[in-house]
């Protein structure tokens, strides 16, 4: 829970600091960048999964779809919890649970989209 809020305050300050994330020199600029870039991803990702869902005819499969989802961001969190647990309560934290959110959402987004374009051509599944 604590981490959640954590978490949380890091991506809430977001909007507050505009600043150039190449040019990140403290911790927490670089925990606020870290965060922004899980976002992007997340808002990919979500994309993704509604081209997703908008291919899929039959819908037992988009059920089926929505349980796999959910689980892979049970399975994702529960992962970035147990990666980053030797820095919890330190200040690099966020930055290294945000790079494990944005990497495995990474992931995520490119599986997905390899599933739509199964979906869409059948032929191109391998």
């Amino acid at each position: 829970m604590k981490l959640a809020v954590l978490f949380a305050a890091v991506l809430l300050a977001a909007p507050a600091v505009a600043q150039d994330c190449k040019q990140a020199t403290t911790q927490s600029e670089m925990n606020i960048c870290a965060g922004q870039d899980y976002q992007k991803a997340d808002k990919a990702l979500n994309a993704a999964y509604a081209n997703l869902l908008g291919a899929l005819s039959e819908p037992g499969f988009k059920a089926k779809l929505r349980a796999a989802q959910r689980s892979w961001i049970s399975y994702r969190d529960a992962e970035c919890t147990f990666e980053t647990a030797a820095s919890e309560g330190g200040t690099i934290h966020p930055l290294e649970y945000s790079g494990c959110l944005t990497r495995l959402t990474k992931d995520r987004t490119k599986a997905v989209e390899a599933l739509t374009a199964c979906q869409k051509s059948p032929e191109t599944c391998g």
